[in-house]
């Protein structure tokens, strides 16, 4: 048996944004907890969603205390300013970090028995759903507006806890490719193969079927196609809006067959070094597609590499890892990701550490590839230098 779950109502295309006014109205909400964070305000995008509100007489309070890697504070706070608001809705507007706070304020909002957070980590036995949300991406990344996870950081044990909550998923998913263009290069880059991790993790996954397979593909497909237009000229507005698709179409699979080990080992970089989770996930994806070639999803490879414009006909299974392998690295090589971790302030020293606490991230389940603490540690050395 397999089960999808999806936003109740999405939007796509440049300017559909405009549809809050609708969507706010035809619901019946009231007031929104508007969840930010401080660059998007400084930039100017988030005055392109307060202009919908104010010209629709909706009324709003902005919640913009959003770390990077966000935290338990982080949240505790959003739940009590969420509290204080009288909003009966929330709007979250940015990447992963902002969606992921909102989608936490919400649960908890409607679930107060989870109210010290760290309780949430896996998948939490909350009764109710979140409040309302409306989640508007401004990364072609995360996909966090149509995934049923969330990633929180406790700072106390240095850990990303991820989790898994179909009550949590926005009621709304408005993915509008002209809050992207203000993305500088790096962050273009990096969600981007964030996303393509996502659409290859979940295409390997034990847990893939023919619809997931269908939705990763597709996304792969469109990833090759679009991310490096994307990186080189941010306003390229078909180049950003396939993206923005691409990384929407990813999030549909993987948030319900899972994901693998490149996940796994990214989450503890987060937590220790406070590395962006899209920078850590383009690094290991193709040490960790190696690795995972000894597995039963090795025929799959021709695939990903048919996807990234590879001619494979004729190619044996070996040749066909090779080939996606090389694609995938000389992508993330032409858009200047880094390849080795002593290049991002890993240190050396932390890796046994940080192989535990991969082996025991919930995304370690989803890999093709059965694998141990000491696997782990192994790639880790590998990526290292």
């Amino acid at each position: 048996m397999y089960r999808m779950i999806l936003n109740e109502t999405s939007y796509y295309g440049a300017g559909s944004r405009k549809v809050i006014a609708d969507e706010v109205k035809q619901r019946g909400y009231k007031k929104a907890f508007f969840v930010t964070d401080k660059d998007l305000i400084k930039f100017g995008v988030a005055e392109k969603i307060t202009e919908v509100l104010e010209g629709a007489g909706i009324p709003y309070e902005v919640y913009s205390e959003i770390k990077a890697n966000p935290t338990v504070k982080n949240v505790q706070q959003g739940v009590e300013a969420f509290k204080k608001s009288g909003a009966d809705f929330i709007i979250a507007l940015g990447g992963g970090s902002s969606i992921d706070t909102a989608k936490a304020v919400g649960i908890i909002a409607n679930n107060p028995d989870f109210a010290d957070v760290k309780s949430l980590e896996g998948v939490a036995p909350t009764r109710n759903r979140a409040v309302p949300t409306f989640a508007l991406p401004t990364t072609a990344g995360t996909a966090a507006e149509v995934t049923i996870n969330y990633v929180i950081t406790d700072e106390e044990s240095k850990k990303k806890m991820v989790c898994v909550d179909p009550k949590d998923i926005p009621a709304c998913a408005i993915v509008d490719c002209e809050l992207m263009y203000s993305m500088p290069k790096g962050l273009t880059a990096a969600t981007g193969m964030d996303a393509l991790t996502h659409a290859i993790e979940s295409f390997i996954t034990p847990g893939a079927w023919e619809m997931s397979d269908m939705l990763e593909l597709k996304a792969i497909e469109m990833i090759a196609t679009h991310l490096k237009n994307a990186v080189e000229n941010g306003k390229d507005q078909a180049a950003r809006e396939g993206m923005a698709t691409a990384q929407y179409i990813a999030g549909m699979g993987f948030s319900n067959v899972g994901l693998g080990i490149v996940h796994s080992m990214a989450h503890p970089l987060g937590a220790f070094y406070d590395t962006p989770h899209g920078v850590a996930n383009a690094l290991l994806l193709p040490y960790v597609m190696e690795y995972n070639a000894e597995s039963p999803a090795a025929p799959k490879y021709k695939a990903i590499a048919r996807a990234m414009g590879v001619d494979v006909e004729g190619m044996s299974v070996e040749e066909g890892v090779k080939a996606a392998v090389d694609a995938v690295r000389s992508l993330s090589k032409s858009i200047n990701i880094p390849q080795h971790l002593c290049e991002i302030g890993v240190k050396k020293e932390d890796i046994p550490a940080l192989a535990v606490a991969a082996f025991n991230d919930v995304c370690t389940g989803g890999n093709p590839r059965p694998t141990s603490v000491a696997d782990i540690e192994k790639l880790y050395h590998i990526a290292f230098e």
